[in-house]
């Protein structure tokens, strides 16, 4: 603009041949100064934070110097000097051209230099005509100006929002870029990168300058795992396709980084390919997940062994292969012995690290011979396979059975558990998974019922006894229905006054095929099945009525299941029962085995406080036989102890340790103030042995067998008085045998049979006529030789007594023990009273 502004005041003095006047002369220096700082005014005014403001005040100073230098010299050039004013005027309206050109996207700067041109013009001609020009003008540019400002701004809003519009692609994908969400790449028809995000050169750890150019496929590892993707890509790229979600290993060192890329080939006008271009997403964490996932599909989550799923699969793989020696395997099925003894009194942690444990020496055992996994809870599983001796497999179920039963360290604790193991072997005892795992699992429950800590093949007859078990239980629930169960009553007699003071209730089953079933049988499936509780609230029902009808002096006991016992609706039945028979509760005893203090916590004591609370009485049933602390006898208050059988049978022979238990138990009972009630007294010497050690009162077939509810009730109508009948002392328990024998006697040997035999007599076959006290050396087995004397003789029978009594095991097969009288198993009877 400055050499504009030169020019116009040159040419106006070579054309009319004159000399500016000095003003015009002042005037146009000034004008060009001011014209020619607008470059070096501008760069100042961006080349640091300076105001808006300030610059705008800057601008319009300067034009309206500039334009008011030009406007004053030419106008007192023509007024005062020889300027023609043609040539003033034209020289006036081609600066102002100029300005208009030069800020045409200014209009505040435009206006500024048309004022700055022609107000000093009309100001030097002084007429009115003139200053009402100016007026005007400066009127008429206000408005285009106002005008011209507005279309600016609007057409200004305009652009701003198509820009936007044409940006907002562009922005939203820088944006993606920055965020990492994801990332875009580009290649030249050759495949090498022409554009990357610079996201990704980041991650790879080099410049992005130094991967454009460079093949695009050294973006990933080519390794042997990402071979496959690898292949695919390579596929994709020389066969020019797109693909999509291709999975990549990135080429980064350090860790573990995966793509999944997109791409597609590009074309120009004339279908000519120019490469590929393609967009990529972070798939690592997806993968992780999705391995995670496989992981907790396939493996445990505690232990790490394959889970059910994964060992189901194996076992499904290797029967259906289609060759058949393929098809050999062997399924070991196991679970842990007293676990849950574990988890309730260390706690679920406790039971979770000893798992761990087991699950490590249960793959050091097996080894490379087989898989091992975990079902669930304390079941674990292991798969041989091929076909494996069963000697071997013998030896691998004991070798897991000693391992797991070694101590282990849980917590700063010992602990010990056992294991039991059930062994199905293929083809053999199944030809599919389904079949072989429910044999592997009817061993397994063989094993556990013939003692824990052994291992049992599978057989036949385990499938029969299933068989029977399920069918039981079917019977069992029917019976339930139609009132098939019945309670019996065996009398408890007061030691001093041989008076019946109470009865125990039995169960009785007779089943309509069976016949009679020892509750022995049913129970243990009464207890698996959840109708323990069914059968337990029952039983104290039909007591309690039973009660309502009998002298106000006699009680009745009935047994409660450790389960029943740890049912909180237990307190609430037996109120309603006892309110129901308007009986008081006194009269109603419950015999609770020691089984139930196996779980020793808060809610046992509240159980026991609510029972005392309804005025019930409480008997510590088969004392002795089953948990071996006494500590809970400390918080348990018991009314009554009871002493289990086992220790009354025998106590009268010679050598016993049974009566000094016996003794102790009742010291302990009145120390603490309660009764003691002998069970199972069958003989009179045994009477009389409870009764001198002091027990209060007396249960047996010495006094009654379990009777009927009609006989019970007769039996009370004819007075509580009872007398003591039965053999004076016990015989021996016997075993019937049929075993070939030799006799030595004075040096003469003769051949005979033993027909039965205890562990102080026989009676023998084979021998006629033999006087008493004859002297005998028999040979009972290879093995076996005892010194006896004959006590009688019948024909070709004869009783011998041994000089010492014989070992319990004849090597022979035992049939059921007998003494006088058959005598049922009373122990599993009230046990199996259920309440």
């Amino acid at each position: 603009m400055a050499v504009a502004i030169a020019s116009a005041f040159a040419l106006a003095g070579v054309v009319t041949l004159t000399l500016p006047t000095v003003l015009a002369a002042i005037c146009a220096v000034v004008a060009i100064s001011f014209a020619a700082a607008g470059t070096p005014v501008n760069l100042w005014g961006d080349g640091a934070d300076r105001s808006p403001a300030l610059k705008r005040m800057l601008g319009i100073a300067l034009v309206g110097l500039s334009a008011a230098g030009v406007g004053l010299g030419l106008a007192d050039w023509m007024y005062h000097g020889g300027l023609d004013w043609r040539i003033g005027v034209a020289g006036l309206v081609t600066i102002n051209i100029l300005f208009a050109a030069l800020m045409s996207d200014r209009i505040v700067l435009v206006f500024v230099s048309k004022i700055g041109c022609w107000a000093p013009a009309a100001i030097v001609d002084g007429s009115f005509l003139a200053y009402a020009g100016l007026a005007i003008g400066v009127i008429a540019g206000a408005i285009v100006a106002v005008y011209q400002i507005r279309f600016e701004r609007a057409k200004a809003e305009e652009s701003e929002a198509l820009a936007r519009v044409r940006d907002r692609a562009q922005s939203i994908l820088k944006d993606y870029e920055e965020t990492g969400q994801g990332w875009f790449w580009e290649t030249d028809r050759r495949g090498n990168l022409t554009y990357l995000s610079p996201s990704v050169a980041l991650t790879l750890g080099r410049a992005e300058e130094e991967l454009v150019g460079r093949p695009f496929s050294q973006l990933f590892d080519l390794g042997d795992e990402n071979r496959e993707g690898e292949r695919t890509l390579t596929f994709h790229l020389s066969a020019r396709s797109s693909f999509q979600e291709l999975a990549v290993k990135a080429a980064v060192t350090g860790g573990e980084r995966w793509w999944s890329i997109n791409g597609r080939p590009v074309y120009d006008g004339f279908r000519n390919f120019c490469g590929f271009r393609g967009s990529g997403t972070d798939l690592t964490e997806k993968k992780r997940s999705q391995e995670n996932a496989t992981r907790l599909a396939r493996y445990d989550s505690l232990t790490g062994l394959a889970n059910r799923f994964q060992m189901s699969q194996t076992l499904e793989k290797i029967i259906g292969s289609p060759q058949e020696r393929e098809r050999e395997c062997a399924v070991l099925l196991l679970d842990l012995d007293r676990f849950k003894h574990v988890n309730d009194t260390l706690g679920h942690p406790a039971g979770d690290a000893l798992l761990k444990q087991v699950a490590q020496r249960l793959e050091r055992t097996v080894g490379q011979a087989g898989r091992v996994g975990r079902l669930g809870g304390d079941e674990f599983e292991v798969i041989l396979l091929g076909r494996v001796a069963r000697e071997k497999l013998a030896h691998l179920a004991q070798e897991i059975i000693h391992a797991l039963s070694q101590p282990y360290s849980v917590e700063g604790q010992r602990v010990v558990i056992g294991s039991s193991v059930g062994i199905a072997i293929c083809p053999d005892d199944g030809l599919s998974s389904e079949s072989l795992i429910r044999n592997a699992d009817l061993s397994l429950y063989a094993a556990k019922d013939a003692g824990r800590g052994r291992y049992h093949f599978y057989s036949n007859d385990l499938h029969t006894a299933a068989e029977e078990r399920s069918a039981l239980e079917r019977d069992l629930r029917d019976a339930i229905a139609n009132g098939g169960l019945e309670l019996f009553y065996q009398p408890v007699v007061h030691a001093a006054t041989a008076r019946i003071t109470g009865f125990e209730a039995l169960l009785r089953w007779n089943h309509p095929r069976r016949g009679w079933l020892s509750p022995a049988r049913f129970v243990p499936i009464a207890e698996d099945t959840g109708l323990i509780g069914t059968i337990g609230e029952w039983a104290i029902r039909t007591v309690c009525s039973a009660l309502a009808q009998w002298p106000e002096e006699v009680r009745c006991a009935v047994n409660v299941s450790p389960l029943q016992f740890a049912n909180p609706q237990l307190p609430a039945i037996i109120t309603h029962a006892v309110a129901q028979a308007g009986i008081a509760p006194s009269r109603l005893e419950l015999e609770i085995t020691e089984s139930v203090f196996l779980d020793d916590d808060a809610d046992n004591e509240a159980m026991f406080a609510a029972l005392k609370r309804i005025g019930v009485r409480l008997a510590l049933d088969d004392f002795g036989t089953g948990y071996s602390s006494l500590g809970y006898l400390k918080k348990a208050p018991f009314d009554k102890i009871k002493i289990d059988q086992s220790f009354v049978r025998g106590a009268t022979q010679p050598g016993s340790r049974n009566g000094a238990i016996i003794a102790s138990i009742t010291s302990l009972a009145q120390a603490l103030g309660m009764d003691v009630t002998a069970e199972g007294v069958e003989t009179l010497d045994e009477l009389d042995l409870v009764r001198a050690h002091g027990c209060t009162h007396i249960q047996g077939y010495i006094y009654s067998k379990p009777l009927s509810p009609e006989d019970a009730d007769e039996r009370l109508a004819g007075g509580l008085a009872m007398e003591a009948v039965g053999p004076r002392s016990a015989r021996a328990p016997r075993r019937t045998m049929l075993r070939k024998i030799v006799l030595e006697h004075a040096g003469q040997h003769y051949a005979g049979t033993i027909r039965n035999v205890s562990a102080r007599g026989a009676l023998i076959e084979g021998l006629w006529n033999v006087p008493e006290g004859t002297r005998f050396r028999i040979a009972i087995s290879d093995t076996l030789t005892a010194d006896a004397t004959a006590r009688w003789c019948l024909d070709n029978r004869m009783g011998v007594e041994f000089d010492e009594a014989l070992p319990d095991d004849l090597g022979s097969p035992a049939s059921t023990p007998f003494t006088d009288r058959p005598l049922p198993d009373d122990t599993s009877e009230r046990r199996a009273a259920a309440g």
